[in-house]
């Protein structure tokens, strides 16, 4: 399996990382991608250096990692932040942009801010040729963040034919087919397994598995039956698991089919 998004850099995880990645490595997780967002621009650094700390260490996943500026902090995204996100995206550890994108579950900041902050972020994204990991909440019963989201990947992303994720999807079929046309994946979190998700079962039922990632966006999020507990990569299985369900295939089927989906979108060498 691959947790296709952690935030291991989580000051939640100071403690017992050592632990938390050995138990995720027991449990089948042969890769993370450490998502570098931080606490904010002048952290995303952090799980960069997580990957650097990891590399090569046994018994242990493969620990990849991104960089970029969650759109809940683009009020502080400036000309520094931006030449920090370049630097960080040249380092071959640094295989994606992300989480970037569109958040409008709060009031700030402000639609524009943020759209003009993903829209530059898209930019420096694309002079490295990396994909994009995307970020996007909506308020409930309101789809406008991930009509907002489509129309910019679609006016400003889909020519670089560098595809990306959309994390922890929440989105309708019709957003998710639209993505894929765009060589997005799609990701499903550990809120796939709440009993009122039902809406978002139904989207994966009806996505092909060849186009899916799983994930466990830990520390938050986690899976039936662990469910208010800090969540953590190993618990990637439960998201196999309630896919598997609704899909009418194996676990094993769905561990196999993501890690697959994962190394063909990032190019990398299947356990490299």
């Amino acid at each position: 399996m691959i947790d296709s998004h952690a935030h291991l850099d989580s000051d939640r995880y100071n403690e017992d990382r050592d632990a938390l990645l050995a138990r995720a490595y027991e449990a089948g997780v042969q890769a993370v991608l450490s998502i570098g967002i931080g606490e904010g621009p002048e952290t995303m650094h952090l799980a960069l250096d997580l990957a650097r700390q990891y590399a090569g260490r046994p018994g242990m996943p493969c620990l990849y990692a991104s960089a970029g500026i969650h759109p809940n902090e683009a009020h502080r995204a400036d000309e520094t932040a931006y030449a920090r996100l370049d630097e960080l995206l040249a380092a071959p550890e640094v295989i994606a942009c992300g989480e970037i994108g569109i958040d409008y579950y709060y009031a700030e900041p402000a639609p524009e801010t943020q759209k003009t902050v993903f829209s530059q972020q898209m930019e420096i994204a694309a002079a490295h040729k990396k994909p994009i990991v995307i970020h996007c909440r909506q308020k409930e019963g309101n789809m406008q963040a991930w009509d907002d989201t489509l129309l910019m990947l679609e006016g400003e992303w889909r020519r670089t034919g560098l595809g990306g994720i959309l994390h922890c999807f929440s989105g309708s079929v019709e957003h998710a087919r639209q993505a894929m046309e765009m060589d997005f994946l799609i990701s499903f979190a550990g809120n796939i397994t709440f009993p009122k998700a039902q809406p978002l079962r139904d989207v994966a039922a009806v996505l092909p598995l060849e186009r899916m990632l799983i994930e466990t966006d830990a520390p938050f999020l986690a899976p039936v039956p662990n469910r208010g507990k800090r969540n953590e990569p190993a618990w990637v299985k439960e998201v196999a698991v309630k896919v598997g369900e609704v899909k009418g295939v194996a676990p094993e089927e769905v561990d196999l089919r993501t890690t697959e989906n994962f190394y063909s979108l990032f190019g990398i060498p299947k356990g490299s």
